[in-house]
């Protein structure tokens, strides 16, 4: 059966790389959007592209977060009992 330091560490691990793949995504769509922007020359274009493309990241970055949160609680309930205050 894993600690409670376990559980946190795992936890800590897994929120940053949903973290780190946010803003790599935002940082690919934003070479993606230049591109759009040197090759046809409309920026209004780009900048959409780049703000769908950032709200979905976004969305899904912080749902993932909520949910490893969650599961946190779960595993900490499972891991600590009934001296959990959750």
């Amino acid at each position: 059966m894993p600690s409670y330091s376990d559980v946190q560490k795992a936890v800590n691990v897994e929120r940053r790389r949903v973290w780190f793949a946010w803003l790599a995504g935002n940082l690919l769509a934003l070479f993606v959007t230049s591109a759009i922007n040197v090759f046809t020359g409309l920026p209004l274009l780009a900048i959409g592209m780049f703000a769908v493309v950032f709200t979905m990241l976004t969305v899904t970055a912080y749902r993932m977060h909520s949910a490893l949160g969650r599961r946190a609680d779960r595993e900490r309930h499972a891991v600590l009992g009934d001296d959990y205050p959750g």
